[in-house]
């Protein structure tokens, strides 16, 4: 991997632990709202598949203990834990939002088509590890964990969408990303 990669991995990883501590509990659910999203569309939608490794340098950093989770936390005991399936599907989120990006560009709508990958990926990983952890059947941890979550995610990435398509711009005229088109 290229020097330049590595470094905007790495500064997406840390954009990822500021925007996790933007998090607000729900009486329902072990499962918080957090800007972590925010973090993860827009590492895909700028790096391509290299924002799986930011998000693997994320998780390997909160694993470690550092308190880079939601609410400050760290450890592994987060990632196996009942949230910690929405966190490994961050990986495969962003990678495929990646990898669409590289095959299709930085159109709106790839970039939208893109952060629903991702949001699939991140929901179905994430409910199943929280049905499985927390003892709770399919339907309790889609009505816990994923359900009520739809709406607010997708503003997420309509949000998302408009603003990597601008930041992408600028920063491939500045030479700093590289542009995916065809």
């Amino acid at each position: 991997m290229k020097t330049r990669k590595m470094a905007l991995a790495a500064l997406f990883a840390a954009a990822i632990s500021l925007l996790a501590q933007i998090s607000i509990p729900l009486p329902f659910s072990p499962v918080p709202i957090t800007g972590s999203l925010f973090g993860i569309f827009l590492a895909g939608a700028l790096l391509g598949r290299s924002s799986a490794v930011a998000v693997i340098t994320y998780l390997l950093l909160g694993a470690a203990g550092l308190p880079v989770f939601a609410q400050a936390r760290g450890g592994l005991n987060i990632l196996i834990g009942p949230t910690g399936g929405y966190l490994l599907g961050y990986v495969l989120g962003a990678y495929l939002l990646g990898w669409l990006v590289e095959q299709k560009g930085h159109s709106w709508l790839t970039l939208m088509a893109g952060m629903c990958l991702c949001l699939a990926a991140v929901h179905i990983i994430g409910t199943i590890q929280l049905a499985l952890v927390a003892g709770y059947t399919f339907t309790q941890a889609l009505w816990a964990g994923t359900l009520p979550f739809i709406p607010l995610d997708l503003a997420k990435a309509f949000l998302t969408s408009s603003l990597a398509q601008a930041v992408q711009a600028s920063l491939s005229r500045a030479g700093l990303l590289q542009s995916y088109r065809h």
